[in-house]
Formats: C-alpha cells, structure tokens, sequence
C-alpha cells in the first residue's frame, strides 16, 4: 500500500489481485455502473452514501483491509478521504475498474443480461455538451438569452475543476438507470 502527498492510500491493480481474497471490496459507482461489472466479490456503496454507511464500512474494516473501487480510481480516493475522516482506514484501486481490466482481470456480472450503462464520467459530458448545444440553438433561433444556459454550464465545468466536485454527477446518480441494483444496508 502506497501513499501519495495527499496521504491517499492506494493499491496498484497487482497488489489488490494479490489481496483480494483477504479484502473487503466497496464500489462506490453509481448502482447502474455497479451492474454492468465489478471486481469479483465487490460490494455497492455509491459515493453519495459513504457518509451514511461509515458504521457498516467501520465493521468491515474491522475483519479486514478496506478496498475502495470506481472506473478511474478518482471517486474511490474520495471516499478513502471520507472514511479517514471517521478514522476508518481504506485503500484505493488505482486506475479502477479500467485499470482491473486493462491488466487482464475479469470482472463479475450479475445474473441474467448484462445491462451497459456508461460511466458517470461520460454521463456528465454528454449533458454538459447537451446543454451547452441546446443553449447555443435557443439562443441562435429562439432568443440570445438563452446562451446563458451555455454560460452557466461553461461556470459550472470551471467550478467543478477547482473543487473537484461534480454537482452535475450527483444529479446524475439520483437518475433512476443510475440507481437500479443498488445493494441495500447489510
């Protein structure tokens, strides 16, 4: 386990295979990006219901190291930042879920068809995009004031690169895609 200024501790994609047998694996995707793969043995707690589940995460950290997982490995080290917070110790997967896979390792599938739904990072650009189309179009045909959408958006993209936030991902998970095959508290 490495720690980076930040005091992030995180596991590359071979110390986590290594360990996995031994690990308590968290994804804190949103539960449709839960569904359409995980590491095997991983459980759902999206990102948005770390704070809520600290005791459950406390327990488990207590029969074993903590693996917290998402698709780049950005959200799990907010959760990692979250749980330490609460004085609970938890890795990141560096490089996610992409980087399991780019390193050969399978992921798990639940029963029956596998839904696709896309990452949340690709969610929240085809939004922004949307709505910044959409505000140029309105504005061009129907009345200038609507570039202002396109500006609120271009402020909100600004305001989420210098906090590290995303709003517009936290609307996104409240979707309903985004929620099915969520796992309930233990």
């Amino acid at each position: 386990m490495s720690t980076s200024p930040t005091h992030t501790r995180t596991l590359t994609v071979g110390e986590a295979e290594a360990r996995l047998p031994a690990l308590y694996v968290v994804d804190v995707r949103a539960p449709g990006e839960f569904a359409s793969g995980r590491l095997p043995g991983a459980v759902s707690i999206p990102l948005d219901r770390v704070e809520e589940r600290v005791s459950d995460l406390r327990d488990a950290a207590a029969n074993g190291p903590l693996l917290l997982v998402c698709a780049s490995g950005a959200r799990s080290e907010k959760a990692v930042a979250a749980l330490a917070s609460h004085g609970v110790v938890a890795a990141s997967l560096t490089g996610g879920t992409r980087g399991w896979v780019s390193a050969g390792h399978p992921l798990e599938y639940p029963p029956g068809p596998v839904r696709k739904v896309w990452g949340m990072e690709r969610q929240v650009r085809f939004a922004a995009g949307s709505l910044v189309l959409l505000g140029l179009a309105l504005g061009l045909l129907v009345h200038p004031a609507f570039q202002a959408l396109s500006a609120a958006v271009a402020g909100g993209l600004v305001f989420s690169a210098l906090t590290d936030t995303c709003g517009m991902a936290v609307v996104l998970g409240r979707l309903p895609f985004n929620r099915r095959g969520s796992v309930p508290h233990s």
